[in-house]
């Protein structure tokens, strides 16, 4: 299984998903002449939808694959992601801007499925961060330099059991690397690896201590070129709050106005740029979601979307946010069907979908965005009418 449409995007081990898992969401448009007005401390932003497929989409299908997605892309085009093959198991792939695939099993993982190697984000200099899992189920996180040589980090403090481990999502310009280690206990942790490979973990205030709680960071977008990082925080009663670590550890828990109590409610940051400008989503007590931006100042602005659905499992989904600021995601209509968008900086919002993208009522299949570059183009997956995920990528 890969990412599940209806949750901003976490890692658990072995799936890109989320936290908490199935979301109900929807949306509202809002006219684009209508002025960003303060409620309660945050701005409600205009939005225009212009309609149609909007750019060129190749899809990205390594030899052998029978699922794929492609998670991250940076600003030379060099995108990576995973697949599975048709014995269950999954690799992590790298594609080069000219096209090339080149898939990545990290030394030491698994071959019985689900086991397997995990690509989750790449830097400027081709270094790319992941996750593996061995032949007992422990997961190790890893760092591919461009010249195709492995590290692997393990936190000191995470567990050695199946379903335990370190979860290495994120790696900056700078060849910092930020994620997630579960421990002994099955509770969840931040953690930051300096260049030097020293490893900090971290827990947002509050954080819960059952299985499953605790700290998170978001995948592939979610450490920054200043080493700012991003991500959930899961209370004892399983609300997701957002957090801000600082470059010199300082940790900001937050929430979005609305944002709903319990699990799977709450607010759920995705990714974070170079400005600390984070792009995310919140849950509120009916398990509706809308999209946020918040800014470094901790302003935020909350937008959706206005083809969205309003019955549970649909909504609007940012995902990535480029160097400038614009935001790509994705949003489920009324018919539970699903398409990519991109948000730009004015606010102003253009949906695409992927050709050979699955669009009958409640097939719950689609098109969906997942990350952006600065160059505009925005990478994800789509399901076919048949069930099968496709990696993409959407350029100009």
């Amino acid at each position: 299984m890969f990412q599940v449409a209806a949750t901003p995007r976490f890692v658990t081990g072995c799936l890109t998903v989320a936290a908490a898992t199935t979301l109900a969401l929807s949306g509202c448009g809002r006219d684009s002449d209508s002025p960003m007005s303060p409620v309660n401390g945050v701005r409600v932003g205009a939005v225009q939808v212009p309609e149609g497929n909007v750019g060129t989409i190749t899809t990205i299908d390594p030899a052998g694959s029978l699922l794929t997605e492609a998670l991250d892309i940076n600003n030379q085009g060099a995108i990576v992601g995973e697949y599975v093959d048709a014995t269950g198991l999954t690799h992590g792939f790298l594609r080069a801007p000219d096209g090339t695939i080149t898939s990545i099993d990290a030394p030491g993982a698994g071959t019985a499925p689900p086991q397997g190697s995990y690509s989750w984000s790449i830097n400027t200099d081709g270094a790319i961060a992941g996750q593996y899992t061995d032949p007992n189920g422990v997961f190790h996180g890893y760092v591919r330099a461009a010249d195709g040589t492995f590290t692997t980090i393990d936190a000191p403090s995470a567990g050695t059991a199946a379903g335990q481990g370190t979860l290495a999502e994120n790696i900056n310009a700078r060849g910092e690397v930020a994620g997630h280690l579960i421990d002994a206990n099955g509770v969840h942790h931040g953690f930051v690896r300096a260049t030097d490979g020293t490893i900090a973990a971290f827990d947002a205030p509050g954080g819960g201590t059952s299985i499953g709680q605790g700290t998170s960071l978001a995948l592939a977008s979610g450490l920054n070129r200043r080493g700012a990082a991003t991500g959930v925080v899961l209370n004892n009663d399983s609300t997701a709050h957002g957090l801000v670590r600082d470059a010199d550890g300082a940790v900001t828990k937050f929430k979005v106005g609305g944002a709903g109590v319990g699990a799977h409610k709450g607010t759920f940051p995705a990714s974070l740029n170079r400005d600390g400008v984070i792009a995310g989503l919140y849950v509120n007590a009916h398990h509706v979601a809308h999209g946020f931006v918040r800014d470094a100042d901790g302003t935020i602005t909350k937008f959706d979307v206005n083809a969205a659905g309003a019955d549970s499992s649909e909504g609007t989904f940012p995902q990535g946010i480029d160097g400038s600021g614009a935001i790509t995601g994705y949003y489920g209509d009324a018919n539970n069907v699903w398409h990519g968008f991109v948000r730009a900086v004015d606010g102003s919002i253009t949906k695409f979908d992927a050709p050979g993208a699955g669009s009958a009522p409640g097939s719950g299949f689609g098109t969906f965005g997942l990350t952006n570059n600065n160059d505009g183009s925005v990478v994800g997956y789509y399901i076919d009418a048949g069930g099968t995920a496709h990696g993409f990528v959407r350029s100009h």
